[in-house]
């Protein structure tokens, strides 16, 4: 089964930083997108940003000027960049690997990111 490995998760106080990394497997191929996605305790899993296949970027309003997305197409890695975190982005972070013309969504397994007050 195709999974995706997040990385780079852990405790981080209130306004620190913290990147997280997802590595994409070479057999996944034709992605529309990768996105990050988080599930909070309590909630439902959603979406916090997403990369194209041509580089096009959007963020949700709550990570707005504070998340940075990149990728490293050499490594087959996606970044996630979280400055001034606040104890309210405590989540579990998911990246997935979408295709719409392929119909494919893949996850990997979540690295949790926990931010204290």
């Amino acid at each position: 089964q195709v999974q995706l490995v997040e990385s780079g998760g852990g405790l981080v106080e209130a306004g620190g930083p913290r990147r997280l990394s997802c590595a994409v497997p070479g057999s996944i191929r034709n992605t529309d997108a990768i996105e990050w996605h988080g599930k909070a305790p309590g909630k439902q899993r959603e979406l916090v940003t997403g990369i194209t296949s041509v580089g096009r970027i959007n963020y949700e309003d709550f990570v707005k000027g504070r998340f940075t997305i990149s990728r490293d197409n050499a490594k087959n890695t996606v970044y996630l960049q979280m400055n001034s975190l606040k104890p309210e982005d405590t989540a579990v972070y998911y990246c997935s690997a979408t295709s719409s013309r392929f119909n494919y969504r893949y996850w990997g397994q979540g690295t949790q990111v926990t931010v204290s007050a």
